[in-house]
Order: structure tokens, then sequence, then C-alpha cells
């Protein structure tokens, strides 16, 4: 599994996209409506930023932002490491280690043409109990 190329262990959806005027609170939205962790925020045509589960959670419910008014430009990780589509499945996961983060942009030619990310070494079934348990987890240190 370590050895296939990142396109073969990207996840099979549609890539959600974002503009960086896009308020939180949508892109929480498509987020909850696709099961996802992460939006990719676009600027023409051009990958800005990525804006996570983790980031809504740090950087504006903790900091009690609205989220209906705060854009994800002000709270997306900017410039986000990104990985070709031809590397090791095991190069990316290291990446995503060493660094800290669960998602990793996959650019082709300076296209954005998918999304690989930690869960995707996990079978289908324990990574929807993992995201399960993840966002009881953030609900709970919520209150």
């Amino acid at each position: 599994m370590f050895d296939m190329p990142v396109k073969d262990a990207m996840a099979r959806r549609a890539i959600l996209k974002a503009a960086p005027t896009v308020n939180v609170r949508k892109a929480a939205r498509m987020m909850a409506d696709k099961n996802a962790g992460a939006v990719l925020v676009i600027d023409h045509d051009r990958l800005v930023g990525i804006c996570t589960e983790r980031d809504i959670v740090f950087r504006v419910v903790a900091q009690g932002l609205d989220p209906a008014t705060t854009r994800v430009a002000d709270v997306m990780t900017r410039d986000p490491h990104v990985v070709a589509p031809d590397k090791p499945f095991g190069y990316a996961l290291l990446v995503m280690h060493e660094r800290g983060f669960r998602h990793l942009p996959v650019v082709q030619d300076g296209k954005v043409i998918g999304m690989v990310s930690a869960r995707s070494a996990m079978d289908p079934d324990l990574e929807d109990f993992v995201s399960e348990a993840a966002r009881r987890r953030h609900l709970t240190e919520m209150l």
C-alpha cells in the first residue's frame, strides 16, 4: 500500500473547493454534507489554502468568532504543502506525520486534482469509525 502512487490512494470523491470569500459556516456545511475533513481554498484556479475541521474548531469556535461572518481566508492554512500524484503514498503519509496535518492536496501541472488524507490509509469501515469518533471528540471539547 505504501508504495502505490498517491493518485491511487486519493479519495474517489469530488474535491471540495471554496473561494477565499466564502464564510466558515458555508464551508463547514459543505464538509458536513460530504463527510469531509477539509475544503481546498481556490482563488483564480490557484490553490491558496486549506480550511480543515481543526482550523474551524481552533481558529473560529475557540476564538469566539462568528462563522457566518468569518471568511475562510481569515482562518485557513495558507499555501499548504502539496504532493504530486506519482509520489508514493507512503511519502505522503510521512509528510503528513512529520508536519502534523492530516490532509494533503494532490497537484499536477499546477492544478489540484485531488486530496489524500491520513484516513486514506484505513479501510472504509475503520475510516468511518475514526471519523465519527473524532467528530464526537470535537463536540465534547467545544462544550
